[in-house]
């Protein structure tokens, strides 16, 4: 982000990006077909807004254009337990470690000190935690009879973003339909709007596709609570990009072609 200069630098405030979003405007389910969502278009050029459906992305990329799309694939990672004494707890698993030792939000916070032990699903997941971690989060492990992924596939909730009140009914709804790598403790949501027909016309037209692959994490949680935004400590994310993807953006940029990325709910 570039900071606005006027009269020698100054930095942003995060209160200038305060606005109204009406709760009511907030959709809680998703639509049956992905890709009928609404599209914004803005013609930067011609200073135009308008409103289509997402299907209509097909009109606005060009044979030659490259598609990087994110095909992280997230985990159940939200966990309701108990501690010994009987106390409800939460966890959101944000980064494994190494082995069944995890990063994670755990809520309260302040009940939940190093040596606490807590069950999950009658007791076919336990954690201890084993050390509190800069900003507050803790290295948690696991243990467990059988294997992690699918334990977490039975017990574990998709960690919905905390404006979405509605129960999921669909774990895959909060998956893009290329999603492939475990690793995110959130979905790339630009994403969830494409549908296999949808890329497969892309590609009949000619736009290429490139993969990234970049587990979603912590930042996507933390509130800023600076008042400046330059001030704000953004959390680090891994990524990983094959050989041929990179290939194939890097080729593209140097022919002039359009490289443009799924990210962030903007095109």
């Amino acid at each position: 982000m570039k900071q606005i200069k006027t009269q020698g630098e100054r930095k942003l405030k995060v209160s200038e990006f305060n606005y109204e979003l009406p709760e009511e405007l907030i959709a809680q389910t998703p639509l049956e077909k992905r890709d009928e969502s609404k599209l914004m278009i803005l013609d930067r050029k011609n200073q135009t807004i308008e409103h289509k459906k997402f299907k209509n992305i097909v009109e606005y990329l060009k044979p030659g254009d490259v598609l990087v799309r994110n095909n992280t694939k997230v985990i159940p990672a939200r966990l309701y337990g108990q501690k010994e004494t009987g106390a409800k707890v939460e966890f959101l698993l944000l980064n494994n470690i190494e082995g069944d030792i995890w990063e994670s939000i755990v809520r309260p916070g302040n009940k939940l000190h190093v040596g606490t032990k807590v069950n999950f699903g009658e007791g076919k997941l336990k954690a201890e935690i084993l050390e509190v971690m800069p900003g507050g989060t803790r290295k948690v492990k696991f243990y467990y009879n059988g294997i992690f992924n699918e334990i977490l596939d039975e017990i574990g909730l998709m960690p919905l973003p905390p404006y979405i009140h509605e129960a999921l009914k669909e774990k895959g709804r909060y998956q893009t339909v290329y999603a492939k790598y475990n690793g995110s403790a959130a979905a790339p949501t630009a994403g969830l709007h494409f549908t296999p027909e949808l890329l497969k016309q892309l590609e009949e037209k000619g736009v290429q596709i490139a993969n990234v692959t970049l587990h979603v994490g912590i930042g996507t949680f933390r509130p800023v609570k600076e008042d400046t935004v330059e001030n704000h400590e953004m959390h680090s994310e891994h990524y990983y990009i094959k050989q041929e993807d990179a290939e194939k953006i890097n080729l593209a940029k140097k022919e002039g072609r359009r490289v443009i990325a799924v990210r962030n709910n903007i095109l």
